[in-house]
């Protein structure tokens, strides 16, 4: 939600930014109200952190808290308003608390980056807490939300894990990099076809990307997505990464205030690049994970689903524009059979929906009993015009550095004001060259590099299920993708987001970053994203570390049910 929106207004004839002529009294407001605050937080801590309360107790600790969320809005509203008044060139912005776990999940509540494990605000730090007053009130809003989702990733940038300089560092589970075929790529890219240097190279692109990329990109689209006919380079878009290419997306398919629809749980940079700068909404489609006659295995989409989402939107008076899909599924690792897909394609047809299509892991599936199928590869689409797919070199050749992200649709309108944003996103010249040779030799691509990456994968993927089925650990059992969904729930008690916040306090307590279930906008709480394409001595070290983590958070338990049982 906006910064605008969760202010109270300045008051009549005073503007932004502009100082009153007593301004020692706001500033001396400012100073009561942050300490009242502080005291607050540490009153309501020591009514609710006793452990092993009885179940009346714990309601009573849950309104407790209620009182507390309400509490603290209308203190920051107070802080909001005194800082329009405060004198000095820095002012202090205080995060406001999103909605607490118990409600719906939405893109609203300050949603996080799947790759980038969810922040515990705090304002000790002197970056998250000020910010300059020169911003706008969408800089102050963009500048705290940078802060608060990548606060823990930028904490494991300046302190990695090194196995000869920094034993002690964070090891990162929770971005998803596959780092297992570092070798094999820093050998590629070292070729003498790698190096070259052209006056075109060094002067501005094609902002929709330097022709011979497009080309080569249709042609190796077409190729391994099995399309039915050649591709065309026209079609073709490149910017520098996927969330570019889905953040133009936005922009071009949706005025400020629509909404896409997404299965959830889901990749969360989504939400960051739709909110960054179309301001779209992403409604989660909320998919089980248990079992039922209707839900024939977890986590299952169907149009009734769909169906349901769409209407209770627009019950709430909101326009959906599109029906976003990745597959391979992220976190899930499902793959769309043709079948699905083409219902789905279908649904949104009905409804004048564009339908958006991630294919980033499309050759990171391992398993080879089971076969992918590109959209790209359907012989006729229910709506070709509104269908649109997104591709990179990220996940399937672990690149991310090199940011590049390619669109692929048959609109011309779209990819055209697509390619405005090339002027914005566009990829160096030189990058360019170096990814036109990667993805055109695919003798190397078949023969070594994907054989490989694959054995290598399902290596990884094989044992990290070991070591989760050791601990009694389930997990969304797939084989694509870069990661595995678990089920941490019994180390929560009681099952909430908080509780789920507070696990993930104590990975990071140790130095180990994972995501959680509600950055991906998961409606269920104790859900993690474990990546496992990393090499193997670190994978240990890290699962050591997850284990020490969940024996603490065990012994807490029985502590806890012992406390209850004799307090009862």
């Amino acid at each position: 939600m906006s910064h605008r929106s969760d202010t109270l207004p300045v008051p009549s004839g005073q503007r932004r930014g502009r100082v009153p002529r007593d301004h020692s009294i706001y500033t001396q407001l400012l100073e009561i109200t942050l300490h009242l605050q502080q005291a607050m937080t540490e009153h309501f801590v020591q009514l609710t952190s006793r452990q092993g309360r009885s179940l009346e107790e714990r309601r009573h600790a849950e309104a407790i808290c209620e009182h507390e969320a309400l509490l603290s809005r209308l203190i920051c509203q107070t802080i909001n308003l005194l800082q329009s008044g405060a004198a000095s060139g820095l002012e202090l912005q205080v995060p406001l608390p999103s909605e607490d776990s118990r409600g719906d999940v939405r893109y609203g509540q300050r949603a996080q980056l799947s790759g980038q494990p969810d922040p515990v605000p705090q304002l000790s730090d002197p970056e998250a807490a000020f910010v300059s007053r020169d911003l706008s009130n969408r800089g102050i809003d963009i500048s705290v939300f940078y802060q608060s989702s990548f606060q823990d990733y930028n904490a494991y940038q300046k302190d990695k894990y090194h196995k000869d300089k920094n034993t002690l560092g964070f090891i990162n589970l929770g971005t998803s990099e596959n780092k297992l075929c570092m070798d094999l790529m820093t050998e590629r890219l070292q070729e003498s076809d790698m190096n070259c240097i052209e006056d075109t190279l060094l002067q501005y692109p094609d902002w929709r990307g330097q022709p011979f990329l497009r080309e080569e990109v249709a042609r190796f689209l077409t190729y391994y997505c099995r399309a039915p006919t050649r591709l065309d380079p026209e079609n073709v878009v490149v910017l520098n990464g996927c969330c570019s290419v889905f953040s133009a997306l936005a922009m071009v398919l949706c005025d400020p205030g629509e909404a896409f629809l997404v299965p959830a749980p889901f990749y969360g940079g989504f939400a960051f690049s739709s909110r960054l700068y179309a301001k779209v909404e992403l409604i989660p489609v909320h998919l089980e994970s248990e079992v039922t006659v209707t839900n024939t295995h977890p986590f299952q989409l169907t149009v009734d689903k769909l169906e349901e989402a769409l209407l209770e939107a627009r019950l709430e008076g909101k326009k959906v524009r599109g029906l976003v899909l990745i597959n391979p599924q992220n976190p899930l690792g499902d793959i769309y059979s043709p079948g699905s897909l083409m219902k789905y394609l279908e649904f949104a047809k009905r409804y004048n929906l564009h339908v958006i299509i991630d294919e980033i892991y499309m050759l990171s599936v391992f398993d080879e009993s089971i076969t992918f199928h590109s959209v790209l590869s359907m012989k006729s689409l229910p709506d070709s015009n509104r269908t649109h797919v997104i591709w990179g070199t990220s996940k399937d050749f672990g690149i991310s550095g090199f940011r590049f992200g390619a669109l692929y649709t048959h609109n011309k309108e779209v990819a055209s004001a697509v390619s405005a944003f090339g002027y914005l996103h566009s990829i160096s010249g030189i990058t360019q060259h170096k990814l036109c040779q990667l993805l055109q030799n695919t003798e190397w691509i078949d023969k070594v590099y994907l054989p490989t990456n694959c054995y290598r994968l399902r290596e990884a993927h094989k044992y990290i299920t070991a070591e989760l089925k050791a601990l009694e650990i389930p997990f969304h059992n797939r084989s694509s993708g870069l990661y595995v969904w678990i089920n941490l729930k019994k180390y929560l008690d009681p099952c909430t987001f908080e509780e789920e916040r507070l696990l993930y306090c104590r990975f990071l307590d140790n130095k180990l970053l994972l995501s959680r279930g509600k950055t991906y906008m998961c409606k269920e709480p104790g859900w993690f994203c474990l990546i496992f394409a990393d090499e193997l001595p670190r994978l240990k070290l890290a699962m050591r570390r997850f284990c020490d983590v969940l024996q603490e958070q065990k012994e807490a338990l029985i502590v806890k049910q012992l406390e209850d049982v004799m307090r009862e």
